[in-house]
C-alpha cells in the first residue's frame, strides 16, 4: 500500500549515539527491496544528510534544510529549492545584530557565522559540520540561502517566534528543530511541501506516503502524509497529531514502524 517513506534523521532514524542500528538498517533495505522509496527528511544541510544517506545505502533524492532543498544523491541534481526571501533575510540579520543574537546561514551548502562562539562550536560538533567565519555578514545575506538559524535559550526563542513572524511576514516559515534551534526558511521550505513534491516526482498519491519524525519541524510532513508516525520520544504536540506512535529512537522505532506498516511482520 505504501510506496514512499520520509524519515527524519536526528532523534528518529539515529539513536542517541548518532548511529543507525543494524536492525534499522536491515528494515530500510527490506523496504527498498519491496520497491518502496525510502528517503530522509531533515533540517540538516545536504552535505551532512548525504553522509548518512550514503552510509545507509540510499540512492534517491533527499529532503534537506527542512524542505528548502531536495537533491539527488546519485548525480546531485537539484529537484526542488526555495530560498529565504532577500528582504526577510536582511530584516532578520538587522534584528539579530540589534539584539546580539547568534545567527548562522548556509551558502552553497557551507555553514557561516559572523563570529566564533560556543554556540557555533557546539552546533558544529553536534552535526559534524565544518563552519566558516565571515565578519562582513551583510555580504552573505545578499546571497541565496535555504536556511537561517538562531541558537538561544528555548524559552527566549518561544517568545521570539511571534515577534519574528510580525517582522518577517508570511513569506517565511519559522520552526524549531530542537529546543535551542530556531530556523527560518522560505514559506514553501517545509518538509510537508518537499514530501508532496517527491510524491508527485515518483508518481505516488499522498495516501501512499509515510512520514516519521519526532519534533515540531516534522509536523507538516506528518500532516501531509497518508500515515504520519511520531517516535516514542517525540514531543507531545507531534504525538497528538500523529496517526500512530512507534517506539523511541533508542528502541528502533523506525524499524518497528517499517515492519508494521510496510513489511507486515
Amino acid at each position: 500500500m505504501y510506496k514512499l517513506i520520509a524519515i527524519d534523521i536526528d532523534d528518529t532514524l539515529i539513536n542517541d549515539d548518532k548511529e543507525v542500528t543494524p536492525g534499522t538498517q536491515q528494515a530500510l533495505e527490506q523496504a527498498v527491496a519491496k520497491d518502496v522509496v525510502v528517503t530522509l527528511a531533515t533540517g540538516r544541510a545536504y552535505a551532512s544528510a548525504q553522509a548518512i544517506a550514503r552510509q545507509t545505502g540510499l540512492n534517491v533524492p533527499i529532503i534537506t534544510y527542512q524542505g528548502a532543498l531536495v537533491k539527488n544523491l546519485m548525480d546531485e541534481k537539484v529537484l526542488y529549492e526555495r530560498y529565504v526571501p532577500k528582504d526577510a533575510g536582511y530584516k532578520l540579520f538587522q534584528y539579530c545584530i540589534e539584539h546580539n543574537l547568534h545567527l548562522q546561514v548556509y551558502i552553497d551548502d557551507k555553514l557561516y557565522a559572523r563570529e566564533e562562539n560556543q554556540k557555533l562550536k557546539d552546533y558544529s560538533e553536534l552535526n559534524r559540520t565544518p563552519y566558516y567565519i565571515e565578519p562582513d555578514f551583510e555580504k552573505l545575506i545578499a546571497q541565496k540561502t535555504p536556511k537561517m538559524l538562531i541558537i538561544d535559550d528555548p524559552a527566549y526563542l518561544d517568545q521570539l517566534i511571534p515577534i519574528l513572524r510580525d517582522l518577517l511576514g508570511d513569506e517565511v516559515h519559522i520552526t524549531k528543530s530542537k529546543p535551542h534551534f530556531l530556523e527560518i526558511m522560505h514559506r514553501e521550505g517545509t518538509k510537508g511541501h518537499a514530501l508532496t513534491f517527491l510524491a508527485s516526482h515518483f508518481g505516488c498519491d499522498m495516501s501512499e506516503t509515510i512520514a516519521i519524525g519526532d519534533s515540531w519541524n516534522d509536523h507538516e510532513m506528518l500532516e501531509a502524509a497518508g500515515l504520519g508516525i511520531a517516535m516514542g520520544n517525540a514531543i507531545p504536540a507531534l504525538k497528538d497529531i500523529a496517526n500512530y506512535v512507534t517506539l523511541s529512537n533508542n528502541d528502533e522505532g523506525v524499524k518497528a514502524a517499517i515492519e508494521k506498516f510496510v513489511l507486515n511482520v
